[in-house]
């Protein structure tokens, strides 16, 4: 396809199509003459990748470049790779291990974890800022969350298959885009369910109080 007919199939403009080319974010298509190059699906699927990171995930394009070489040259083990492409996506902590909160709290539950991650960061900057805010969560509360979410993680794992049946012929590169893009699509998902629960519960014990179970009701 040439670059117009990509530039509709992706909702990419051509300019900013030709700016991630110049920026090496997409490689080059198939030349067809000194101005005119020709694209396929791989491009298609690298621009759907990108524009979820940009529009969705809110990446930087400093870490959507981070997200890419790792897609592309993601070595042979998986977790790693993972771990690596993950830690380019928000929030971003610029604390240093140890991470004495989180690491107490992971290993009071029994949950693995790699104490240097940028996850672990992540659980610290939280853990802190409740705890500054007068609203410590203790590592047993930690447990039930940790609980509730790994309800979720495992089916998303579970359905990640690294037959290298994707857009890339590596299956531990198509491992990482697929759990990538999990979280950047999948985790805004989790947390607008969460805060319309949350709304429903509150107006359920609202009708439950103006019922009867509020005195101030019947004023």
């Amino acid at each position: 396809m040439r670059i117009s007919e990509l530039a509709r199939a992706s909702g990419v403009a051509v300019a900013t199509i030709k700016y991630y080319l110049r920026e090496g974010l997409l490689p080059p298509g198939r030349s067809t003459s000194a101005t005119q190059a020709t694209y396929d699906e791989g491009h298609l699927q690298r621009l759907r990748l990108i524009r979820s990171l940009v529009e969705v995930g809110g990446l930087p394009l400093a870490k959507v470049r981070a997200v890419l070489a790792v897609i592309d040259d993601p070595g042979p083990d998986p977790y790693a790779a993972v771990g690596d492409a993950l830690a380019a996506l928000p929030p971003y902590v610029r604390d240093e291990p140890p991470y004495a909160r989180a690491t107490a709290a992971l290993e009071a539950i029994g949950l693995a974890h790699d104490p240097g991650s940028a996850a672990v960061a992540q659980l610290e900057a939280a853990l802190a800022g409740l705890e500054a805010a007068g609203r410590p969560l203790d590592a047993e509360a930690v447990g039930r969350y940790a609980e509730e979410v790994a309800a979720i993680a495992r089916r998303e794992v579970a359905s990640v298959e690294p037959d290298g049946s994707g857009v890339h012929d590596d299956p531990v590169a198509t491992v990482v885009q697929d759990v990538v893009l999990g979280t950047v699509l999948v985790e805004p998902v989790i947390l607008a369910l969460r805060r319309i629960v949350h709304a429903a519960l509150f107006r359920e014990r609202h009708a439950a109080g103006d019922d009867g179970q509020n005195p101030a009701a019947s004023r």
